[in-house]
């Protein structure tokens, strides 16, 4: 079972059959980047490695940090400009993500990227934004097992 948030963006996503508004929806959302992004007080640049998505191109960052009740609030950050779908997908993924509990983070499919960008994405791109969807689960599954260990 998929956070309920992001059960709704996928769903959102399934009636967006056109590319430019798709397009424009996640403009949209990346231009709420501000939001998501690492505070100060968390991480500054130069970033350590250890948050740094493998294989994106727009070198995406993630961090976990732990809220009270246990669940996780998800921070990022993407130091290519450009790198739009990387800072939308930032964006979904807090919002759907921060707050939501552990197992079901833990449990998101990385493939959830063709259904919010589409079947055409390119592979390179596709690769960096499933490495964030995986890094965000990682951080669920890392808490969780955590927690089983205690």
């Amino acid at each position: 079972m998929l956070p309920q948030k992001l059960n709704e963006v996928l769903e959102d996503f399934t009636f967006i059959t056109d590319r430019n508004e798709r397009t424009d929806y996640l403009i949209e959302m990346a231009d709420q980047f501000a939001d998501v992004k690492v505070s100060p007080d968390v991480a500054t640049p130069p970033y350590d490695d250890a948050h740094k998505v493998p294989a994106c191109e727009s070198e995406a960052y993630v961090w976990a940090l732990e809220n009270p009740d246990g669940t996780l609030t998800y921070r990022f950050d993407v130091l290519n400009p450009q790198g739009l779908s990387a800072m939308a997908m930032s964006v979904i993924l807090e919002d759907a993500c921060s707050g939501a509990p552990l197992e079901q983070v833990a449990e998101i499919p990385t493939d959830i990227v063709f259904k919010i960008f589409g079947k055409e994405i390119s592979m390179g791109k596709g690769q960096g934004l499933m490495g964030i969807v995986a890094m965000v689960a990682y951080e669920a599954q890392k808490r969780l097992q955590n927690n089983a260990s205690k």
